[in-house]
């Protein structure tokens, strides 16, 4: 090792802090970006659903969000599903066609 090793030990500590803080902020980037499509999805799917619940993918894909949004079918009895896309650069949404719950094999918890 050349050089000063103090400045070596405390560069090492710099990049671990740094490390760590980078970590940090990404994990509550991907938390943020979780809670923003779960409320964009439901709410895209209100119109549908009564009280609707999205399970989303925590990370999506390179240019997707991607959410299952179950509930109550308006005016009707049973469980009703719909995929939710979010559009990672215009933060948009799109609901694909209804799927019937029960033929999919999942409930959500009441």
């Amino acid at each position: 090792m050349t050089g000063n090793p103090v400045l070596h030990l405390i560069g090492g500590a710099a990049i671990t802090v740094a490390a760590g803080t980078a970590s940090a902020s990404s994990g509550d980037a991907w938390k943020d970006f979780a809670a923003e499509v779960q409320g964009k999805c439901e709410m895209a799917a209100r119109a549908q659903v009564e009280l609707p619940h999205a399970v989303v993918d925590p990370f999506g894909s390179e240019n997707f969000g991607m959410a299952l949004v179950t509930g109550k079918p308006k005016g009707a009895n049973g469980f009703v599903s719909y995929f939710c896309i979010y559009d990672k650069k215009t933060k948009a949404v799109e609901l694909g066609t209804e799927l019937e719950t029960e033929r999919m094999g999942i409930l959500p918890d009441e």
